[in-house]
């Protein structure tokens, strides 16, 4: 008795010292796009198994410009099956939110979208209302709890800087959860996120909310162009028409993978999981690409494999750049390709070519990025042989 006693205490020590993996964070999407196009077909499918439940921009209210839906393909929305929630845009610049209109507007978006054959699992409000005037958003939110359906959850978006407001706690009781954005929430120019602050301002929240509340975290990035008056303008997924020299601003997927992991490890109290801004499209060149953000949603280990390949007809050889890794990277600065007897050779855009007796030198003429699994021509070559395995990229 007294040797199962022991052996029975020493497999219960052993099981409490396993190591265990940390439970998976729940991990949705924003779709954005304010016209649906048929790149969201293979953008829906091959995002439904690593997301649970998909956040759609559906209406937007704008100080001068008014009211604007967005344009969804409710079919394809219907059929992928997964929760939809719609987000409804109301400008922080706006003067003040009347109640009976702004409701109104919501109600009548909500009843298009079920007559279109859609159920909706929640409401969620998007306002960048100011400290002093959270009272009267807590208010609105009351108004709009009440006229909504009793199935359906609502939920508002979230700033760091309501955590200086004695209100908040009142707002956030008008809600089922929240949603904190923890990017771009400052002066662009000193970058779109910062995992340190993030996960501050995360533990903070998790001490005033009792609800479960999600992170929205970045998976984009937006440009910077001069403006006369000092503050730069942002250009992100909706191009301006301006000249002028941008500067490229990106979310690090190695910084937002690192989060990823001490959220998993660590999570704050009421923390329910995770909302990705913007399920990107095949031709979103400020977005990451879909194979890169599912590995920093999985917590998969991050790598670029940039590499050469060629293909040869009758002694032409196309010169191609390919990444089949899982994080999307920039552009190399110079592509080296061993070959000899080449009667001709050419780089393609983004790229200026120099040639020697025995060497063709591609060097980068502005930057760029090559998508995670991507492929991009960067040049061809009329050679008697090229040798590829002496053939190399330079970061």
């Amino acid at each position: 008795m007294r040797f199962g006693y022991v052996v029975l205490i020493t497999a219960l020590w052993l099981a409490g010292c396993e190591q265990h993996d940390a439970p998976p964070l729940d991990q949705q999407l924003y779709i954005w796009q304010r016209q649906w196009t048929p790149a969201h077909e293979a953008a829906l499918r091959d995002s439904h198994d690593d997301f649970s439940t998909l956040r759609v921009l559906a209406l937007q209210a704008f100080p001068k410009a008014g009211w604007s839906r967005a344009r969804i393909d409710a079919q394809r929305l219907h059929a992928d099956g997964r929760p939809v929630i719609a987000v409804i845009r109301l400008d922080g610049q706006l003067k003040s939110l009347d109640q009976a209109q702004v409701t109104s507007q919501i109600l009548q978006v909500l009843a298009d979208w079920r007559a279109q054959g859609l159920t909706l699992s929640g409401v969620e409000i998007d306002h960048d209302a100011g400290n002093a005037r959270l009272p009267a958003y807590a208010e609105f939110l009351q108004h709009l709890r009440a006229a909504l359906p009793a199935s359906l959850a609502l939920s508002i978006t979230a700033l760091p800087a309501w955590l200086d407001s004695a209100q908040l706690p009142a707002l956030l009781a008008t809600v089922d959860s929240s949603v904190l954005q923890v990017h771009a929430v400052s002066d662009p120019r000193r970058g779109l996120f910062d995992p340190d602050q993030a996960l501050k301002w995360a533990r903070a929240w998790s001490g005033i909310t009792d609800k479960p509340f999600y992170l929205a975290l970045p998976a984009y990035g937006v440009a910077l162009l001069p403006d006369d008056g000092g503050a730069p303008l942002v250009e992100s997924e909706v191009s301006l028409e301006r000249g002028g020299k941008r500067r490229e601003l990106l979310a690090d997927p190695l910084q937002l993978s690192q989060l990823g992991k001490a959220l998993r490890n660590d999570p704050p109290a009421h923390l329910a999981g995770l909302i990705w801004f913007r399920l990107p499209l095949a031709n979103d060149r400020r977005a990451w690409s879909l194979t890169t953000l599912r590995a920093v949603a999985r917590g998969d280990a991050l790598s670029s494999q940039l590499g050469l390949t060629f293909s040869e007809h009758n002694g032409l050889y196309d010169i191609q750049l390919n990444n089949p890794g899982n994080l999307d990277s920039a552009w190399p600065a110079r592509l080296m390709v061993k070959a000899r007897d080449c009667e001709g050779a050419d780089a393609l855009a983004g790229y200026s070519l120099q040639q020697s007796a025995d060497l063709l030198t591609f060097t980068r003429l502005r930057d760029g990025r090559l998508p995670a699994g991507g492929q991009r021509a960067i040049g061809w070559a009329r050679c008697a042989n090229i040798d590829q395995g002496g053939s190399h990229v330079v970061p």
